[in-house]
């Protein structure tokens, strides 16, 4: 009894009372950890849009991004917001964001550097170097200082690149930034080479419209992707992969085209020694020179060595209409012998002096 009353004395005192009802945990166990992934909080003003937080979401439903609505003092802010019920907190929305300083926080991320960050996007992009013309747009809009000149041609690095496609956007020259799908590269290889054999095959066919061009003129054509498309679709059976695949080969292409009349041949023989590839034959059966195009490099190199000037050497450049599905061929006599020309009466004119 005597206990009993001891502890109904002490739980009446006035500290107790105000120790139970200020009662508070230690710090060291209450304080949240800086490796704990919280759900994610943004800062919506440094969010540049990119995209790459949705991309790396492995949760549906998840991420999204939204923007606010334009105003009369500027455009409404890009930001992604959060479904706490679809988010798993793992916290690649926060290792992939660019931005400086980051938009997303949701703890510490000790587990990735940022210079080995890799955003799961299905292109990569890329410079072409032979289309390039240095404007300096694609550096100028990348909004994580990704692309930058290196040996005087602007290169993308790959270890920054967000994907966010803005380089390609701004390109005033078609091609020259190309997005690359990152996979199926095989399939993408057949499909290319479909594209250039059905060219070459083509150019091949107007071989008299070709061999009337007189110098300075020009022939164009016209090839119908439907010609190769359901061939195409064999490799690669996505239409938007397939189409895109044939556009950045198209745009890139520039074909060498070589030919001549066999009836004008003076069959002196003197184009087999110089081919690199043994292209070019004598059948004595049928007395003419035969050329395997399977074999020829296009290097011109007959051309040249031709005392008769029967072989011919055109060149094709390739457009593709996206709206038509058209690619546009143009093919001109190639100026190689005027640069010959060119060249010889510089070297006389450097004797002379």
């Amino acid at each position: 009894m005597t206990s009993v009353i001891w502890y109904l004395y002490e739980f009446a005192k006035k500290a107790w009372i105000e120790g139970f009802a200020n009662a508070k945990s230690d710090e060291d166990i209450a304080k949240k950890p800086d490796r704990f992934r919280d759900f994610p909080t943004i800062i919506k003003e440094n969010c540049i849009g990119c995209g790459s937080c949705t991309a790396s979401c492995p949760s549906p439903t998840a991420i999204k991004l939204i923007r606010d609505t334009d105003s009369k003092t500027g455009e409404g802010l890009t930001y992604p917001i959060f479904n706490k019920s679809a988010c798993i907190r793992c916290g690649f929305c926060a290792e992939v964001c660019p931005s400086e300083p980051k938009t997303i926080h949701c703890g510490e991320n000790h587990n990735i550097h940022d210079e080995f960050i890799i955003i799961p996007r299905e292109k990569m992009y890329m410079i072409d170097d032979f289309l390039c013309i240095s404007c300096g747009k694609c550096h100028d809009i990348c909004p994580v200082n990704a692309i930058n000149i290196q040996n005087d041609y602007y290169k993308v690095n790959q270890l920054k690149c967000i994907k966010c496609g803005k380089c390609q956007e701004v390109c005033p020259v078609k091609g020259a930034m190309k997005g690359i799908y990152i996979h199926d590269l095989e399939e993408q290889k057949k499909v290319i080479n479909l594209v250039v054999k059905t060219i070459e095959n083509y150019v091949d066919d107007h071989k008299a419209d070709l061999l009337k061009l007189p110098q300075g003129k020009l022939l164009k054509l016209k090839l119908p992707i439907s010609n190769f498309w359901d061939e195409a679709l064999s490799y690669l059976n996505d239409e938007d992969e397939c189409f895109y695949t044939v556009e950045n080969a198209v745009d890139r292409l520039t074909i060498r085209v070589i030919t001549w009349e066999s009836d004008e041949c003076k069959k002196c023989q003197m184009c087999i020694p110089d081919c690199p590839t043994e292209a070019i034959t004598f059948d004595e059966e049928k007395d003419t020179i035969v050329r395997d195009k399977n074999k020829c490099l296009r290097c011109s190199i007959c051309y040249q060595s031709c005392p008769f000037g029967v072989i011919k050497y055109f060149i094709a450049k390739n457009h593709l209409d996206k709206e038509e599905k058209i690619i546009n061929i143009t093919c001109k006599p190639s100026d190689l012998v005027n640069d010959f020309k060119t060249i010889q009466n510089n070297e006389i004119q450097e004797e002379d002096k």
